[in-house]
């Protein structure tokens, strides 16, 4: 690869586990900058005492498996991801059928600290384990004539039983341009805090793209494409004029129905201020030069 990513951002920066996963403080406008520094008093400690552990991990977004914010939690157990196995097609010299080990297995494993930003204007600061994506490409070989890759994730009505409403068209589909798929910051993710990641939270292998906002980072990846064609993808299909292709963090393009020009960490509790979003969540030194040229607010 051309070079390794270094990360700026320490242990000291992450999000506690316990406010990572308890979107219940996000729904109930807990937010705050936390995930930066240290509890500041014993009155603001009490207010980030974390909840049980079946309080923190039954409030998610994951769609396929239901549309209340409980849903995920009480249903995701469902899915059975042993044997889990990703289809890999497309301008690629080695298409086929791959267990997630066969293309890790000889990879070297790394922890990502990384801020993340939902395009619902909310942040976090989060340590991934896992694998570039370039590293993965490479082992089946990226065709000359590839612009753009395709994901799709699993689609299994027996198991997630949010797919047999019509809320999106499914499966779950996402697309990143090739040179933004093969740039050192895109990882696919096994992990969070050195545990396997949970199945609401997109097991046993999901997608990150740090610049992007989180809905970018599909979860429980099942078919990986090569085209040389921009790829549909879910949000964009269902609603092209609040959810575009490239869909960066960028403060200066605003969501139809909110701001985007600011944002609240996670765990400062309810009179943490907010703050200005950064221009490709941070990572502007690492992305912009991707975009040169280009108008993102045509290109959003």
């Amino acid at each position: 690869m051309a070079y390794r990513w270094t990360n700026d951002l320490r242990r000291a920066d992450v999000t506690p586990e316990s406010l990572w996963l308890n979107r219940r403080q996000v729904i109930a406008g807990a937010l705050g900058a936390g995930a930066l520094g240290t509890i500041a008093s014993p009155a603001m400690a009490e207010a980030l005492k974390p909840n049980s552990w079946e309080d923190i991990t039954s409030y998610n977004n994951y769609y396929e498996f239901g549309t209340s914010k409980e849903d995920p939690a009480t249903n995701a157990h469902m899915l059975n991801t042993s044997g889990w196995e990703i289809e890999i097609d497309g301008m690629v010299d080695a298409p086929g059928l791959y267990s997630v080990a066969a293309l890790t297995d000889d990879l070297t494993e790394e922890e990502r600290i990384y801020r993340f930003r939902c395009v619902e204007a909310w942040a976090m600061v989060v340590p991934w384990n896992g694998f570039e994506l370039k590293d993965i490409l490479d082992k089946v070989g990226v065709q000359s004539g590839a612009k753009y890759v395709a994901f799709e994730t699993a689609l299994r009505p027996d198991e997630m039983p949010g797919v047999r409403y019509s809320v999106l068209d499914w499966p779950y589909r996402e697309g990143l341009r090739l040179d933004e798929a093969m740039h050192p910051l895109t990882m696919m993710a096994t992990g969070i805090y050195g545990k396997p990641i949970p199945n609401q939270n997109g097991a046993p292998i999901r997608l990150v793209v740090p610049w992007k906002y989180g809905f970018k980072s599909i979860k429980s990846i099942v078919r990986i494409t090569l085209t040389d064609e921009e790829p549909p993808t879910s949000w964009n299909m269902s609603n092209r004029r609040e959810y575009g292709f490239y869909s960066n963090v960028n403060p200066e393009v605003n969501h139809p129905r909110w701001s985007q020009a600011t944002e609240r960490k996670i765990g400062g509790g309810l009179f943490n201020r907010r703050q200005p979003t950064l221009m490709f969540n941070g990572y502007g030194d690492e992305v912009a030069s991707l975009y040169e040229g280009m108008d993102l607010s045509k290109f959003f």
